[in-house]
């Protein structure tokens, strides 16, 4: 049973109301964590019910016949274990808190109930957000927020249960996350971008891997796609990386709902400085790294770091190509990767991008580039392209060595409110269709959307990888390209003032501090 988008906006119009004038970013944690609560103690009490039936049918192999006995197997963990399910105590399950959403003390409640769980669950350690009695809702909306979560009708049996819950907290997230606006496009990237990366990558089997994860939209959808194509939750085996310890938590939420076991790492940490996984290749990685600001990376502590020795030390800021190495390096040998760039990742010269590109490319390890249109993203109106990798392009049916596609996407898409657009499905099956057609064979160049380019070519255009150079465009759209470029420069230029004012600042605190020392030394 999936809940239609009218209920969804039904749900999310009355947690709305009830935020009044909490902000978003606090309150979602408020909202999401108590989906979250929801789900595990319905999955608990849901197998716990599976169980006790089966140990009192005689006919069956776990029957129990005497009480004591069965109560021990009641409690044994190891029978929740064994479907992903986790053990939720008893005055932590859902019914309970339910109970007691009136009382004045149900935020301290909460943060105990989760308390418990964590403390039962060690997968689970550091990943409850436990900040209910700390937050700014007053008990009454919060005891309305645990009403209106309680009130959603979630079907019959545990998997429509997780489905349900996962629209919810799918849905709640992207509201969030549009009501956060740039802040939201740091834990969440737009559906539709997700699904084209997954349509043309189609992960089904072996490692999947996101080093800058998000809330783990990338991972939710490899699930689904998965699923959709006849296979089964575990066939891929998920890792990801998270800088945030906040979004992190996000993250693991949302896969725990779903019943997807996971691999985060110890704790949250800079990819660069901190690799959770520096020693795994994986068969998929998908990725939307940083933009603009806050795309750096700390080059003067790696410059001999292993992830740069194949193609050489990427620039420091934006660190696009660091990103990308960083990819590249932890793909297994028949790996492919979709990563989301700035465009003008695809013409710049600076601080040796170049040289790096075309290192790439005389690898032979790009598969295709997409031009997307503007206004996809929450966080960053600077136009976007995704970039494809490829390990070992052999496999294809249509020999494609020393070949690149590029697809023109700008005129895709529709608006879905005045700041957003977003792919249809039928769009994003052009694309992916496009891209199985030029790897597996009847593919024909269409003129102003796809042309598969040969290395020669490129190099004659100085290893330029915008699309626009090769598709039969406008001189219109030549403009934009140089629009985007400077627009890429502007955003660098903002962050060395900012840098400059911050150190300003820095210097201005510090004789003011100086001048107070004098004047305190002299009244001594």
């Amino acid at each position: 049973m999936a809940l239609t988008t009218d209920q969804l906006k039904k749900y999310w119009d009355t947690a709305n109301i009830l935020r009044k004038n909490l902000d978003a970013a606090e309150y979602k944690h408020i909202v999401l964590g108590l989906v979250f609560l929801k789900y595990v103690s319905d999955s608990f009490t849901e197998r716990r019910e599976e169980l006790q039936a089966a140990f009192q049918d005689p006919k069956s192999d776990r029957y129990k016949p005497d009480a004591k006995r069965l109560k021990a197997a009641l409690d044994d963990r190891n029978y929740y274990k064994e479907v992903n399910v986790f053990w939720v105590p008893e005055g932590s399950r859902w019914e309970v808190i339910q109970e007691n959403a009136k009382q004045a003390d149900i935020a301290t409640r909460i943060d105990n109930a989760l308390y418990e769980i964590e403390k039962e669950n060690p997968k689970l350690e550091g990943i409850v957000e436990r900040r209910y009695a700390d937050a700014r809702l007053p008990a009454a909306d919060l005891g309305a927020v645990i009403d209106l979560i309680g009130s959603i009708s979630f079907g019959n049996g545990r998997h429509q249960a997780s489905d349900v819950l996962g629209q919810v907290y799918e849905y709640f997230l992207g509201m969030f996350a549009s009501a956060e606006g740039k802040l939201g496009g740091q834990f969440y990237t737009t559906p539709s971008v997700v699904k084209t990366l997954v349509e043309i990558l189609q992960p089904t089997s072996g490692r999947v891997y996101d080093p800058c994860c998000g809330s783990g939209g990338m991972f939710v959808q490899s699930e689904r796609f998965l699923e959709a194509h006849g296979g089964r939750l575990g066939d891929i085996a998920i890792y990801g990386q998270e800088s945030n310890p906040t979004t992190r938590r996000l993250c693991a939420m949302n896969l725990a709902i779903r019943g997807i076991d996971f691999d985060l790492g110890k704790t949250h940490g800079d990819t660069f400085t901190e690799n959770q996984h520096p020693d795994k290749r994986f068969d998929y990685i998908l990725m939307n790294p940083p933009f603009g600001n806050n795309a750096s990376y700390p080059k003067a502590q790696l410059l001999n770091d292993v992830r740069w020795k194949k193609y050489g030390v990427p620039r420091e800021r934006p660190a696009n190509y660091a990103w990308m190495s960083h990819a590249i390096h932890h793909l297994a040998p028949k790996g492919r990767a979709g990563i989301v760039m700035p465009k003008g990742a695809a013409t710049s010269s600076q601080g040796g991008d170049n040289l790096l590109r075309k290192a790439f490319l005389d690898d032979d390890i790009i598969d295709c580039i997409i031009d997307l249109p503007g206004q996809l993203f929450f966080n960053t109106q600077i136009a976007s392209s995704l970039w494809f990798f490829n390990k070992d392009k052999s496999k294809w049916a249509s020999s494609r060595r020393n070949q690149v596609l590029f697809i023109d996407a700008r005129k895709l898409g529709k608006a879905i409110s005045r700041t957003q657009i977003e792919f249809s499905d039928e769009e994003i099956n052009l694309i992916a269709d496009t891209f199985k057609k030029w790897s597996t064979g009847g593919y024909e160049d269409i003129d102003g959307f796809c042309k598969s380019v040969s290395r020669e070519q490129i190099e004659a255009n100085n290893d330029s990888l915008a699309a626009s150079r090769y598709i039969g465009t406008s001189e219109e759209t030549e403009t934009a390209e140089d629009v985007d470029a400077l627009l890429e420069k502007l955003s660098l230029f903002e962050l060395e003032i900012q840098e400059s004012l911050e150190q300003r600042s820095i210097y201005q605190a510090n004789v003011l501090e100086s001048i107070r020392r004098l004047r305190v030394a002299k009244n001594d």
